[in-house]
């Protein structure tokens, strides 16, 4: 079962009873963010890369710590062309069935990958992004006090159960809207296609006024 047409109506119920996520931007700005969940692939995300050069669209990425270790050249390659970078735990697992230590470390390892593959010193990444946007107030506590950002959404095409590249496009732009924050997937499920549906995407929405920007500038608007 997909549940595709519920995430326009859950998202602004969590909107309002979760404030201190980034759910969006400005709705008086004609700024959207695309970001790329579950990477880096060896494959799909350099397939991305590539359309996202030729547009000249910087993204923001949210990645696996396991998925960076596994392809550190792909993950330097993101990061030496500009693209925002995320973390979304080191393996796929929902926030709230891990205890509060082993979160903890979850995200510090993947922290410690990324600055190992892209080669910067070590540094906090903000910007956290729940696996499946699974979360509890308790699980929101805990980034806060570790100083982290929560990143949601507010367009969701559920791409990773690949229901085709027609449908996601569709489904992104009947609902994007001024300070949309778009979640496709460029790992292993649904980044078979990304790099088309990307591309499918973007001069739709440019044509349509729209300016793409990283999380971070979004939340400045």
């Amino acid at each position: 079962m997909q549940f595709a047409p519920l995430y326009p109506i859950l998202y602004p119920i969590l909107k309002r009873t979760f404030p201190n996520c980034l759910w969006s931007g400005s709705p008086q700005r004609k700024a959207i963010a695309l970001t790329f969940d579950d990477g880096p692939h060896p494959k799909y995300t350099p397939q991305l890369l590539q359309v996202l050069d030729r547009y000249n669209i910087t993204a923001s990425f949210f990645w696996l710590g396991a998925c960076v270790k596994a392809a550190p050249t792909v993950a330097r390659e993101v990061y030496q062309q500009g693209h925002w970078i995320g973390l979304h735990g080191y393996h796929h697992r929902s926030f709230p069935l891990l205890k509060p230590d082993a979160l903890k470390e979850s995200l510090e390892k993947t922290q410690d990958a990324i600055c190992q593959a892209c080669q910067f010193e070590p540094k906090h990444i903000r910007d956290v992004r729940p696996p499946n946007g699974l979360f509890t107030p308790q699980t929101l506590k805990l980034l806060h006090q570790w100083q982290y950002r929560p990143v949601m959404w507010s367009v969701v095409p559920e791409d990773w159960v690949s229901p085709g590249v027609e449908v996601v496009v569709r489904r992104v732009i009947q609902q994007v809207r001024n300070g949309s924050l778009i979640v496709l997937h460029d790992g292993y499920h649904g980044g078979e296609d990304v790099a088309q549906t990307t591309n499918r995407l973007i001069p739709q929405l440019l044509q349509q006024g729209y300016k793409f920007v990283t999380i971070e500038e979004l939340s400045t608007f």
